[in-house]
């Protein structure tokens, strides 16, 4: 059978709604039910899912669950090489712009793992990074502004994090509530699930590649 020169994810540009919650975090992490799922449309190339990723917003920012299934090996995860590692990546643009192919200053690209930090390395990490090529960086932020926790469990983990609006520049869902949106789970067992489109194009980079990401009341 004949292999089609572009992905089906490719032709379309996809938007996926993430759903509002009164209360985002507490000392617990996030309790985000299944109304809160995420779509993955590389699945329309026929990509087998190994994880489940569940988004919320409010005024506040932005609440991130992720579980990750069917793995053999612990995650292989270390915070001196984030690029690397076994985890979630997200890339937010606050004012979706899809008609450049660099990024601006509204473009974000978080990484977070759910080990490798800390003295023993068993302590979720993450942070802000560059994006290659970038033209504008988004204002920095310490990291300890940004709220992780994490259970490693037996075939996979799960993550939660929280990203502040603060964490967020041009961060404004009262007036933008559309934002530039696409993420990756990378795991060196089982492969990569993306948004849309996967590792064969340069998403990482062009926000021309991303998705839309629809804050719904």
């Amino acid at each position: 059978m004949t292999q089609p020169l572009l992905t089906p994810t490719f032709l379309f540009r996809f938007a996926a709604p993430c759903q509002a919650a009164d209360k985002l975090w507490t000392n617990m992490g996030c309790t985000l039910d299944a109304s809160h799922r995420m779509a993955c449309f590389a699945e329309l190339q026929g990509i087998k899912t190994f994880a489940e990723l569940r988004m919320a917003w409010n005024a506040g920012g932005i609440a991130v669950w992720l579980e990750v299934k069917g793995k053999q090996t612990p995650p292989w995860c270390r915070a001196t090489r984030l690029e690397d590692s076994d985890g979630l990546q997200l890339w937010f643009d606050t004012r979706d712009t899809h008609n450049v192919h660099r990024a601006g200053r509204f473009c974000h690209r978080f990484v977070f793992m759910p080990s490798g930090g800390g003295k023993l390395l068993n302590e979720p990490a993450g942070q802000l990074l560059p994006i290659n090529r970038c033209r504008e960086m988004p204002k920095i932020v310490p990291q300890d502004l940004i709220k992780l926790r994490s259970e490693i469990r037996p075939g996979g983990y799960l993550l939660q994090a929280f990203i502040p609006g603060e964490a967020l520049t041009g961060w404004d869902p009262a007036e933008h509530t559309r934002l530039g949106f696409t993420y990756a789970v990378i795991d060196r067992e089982v492969g990569w699930q993306t948004f849309t489109v996967g590792p064969e194009f340069p998403f990482a980079e062009d926000p021309s590649l991303w998705g839309t990401l629809e804050l719904v009341k």
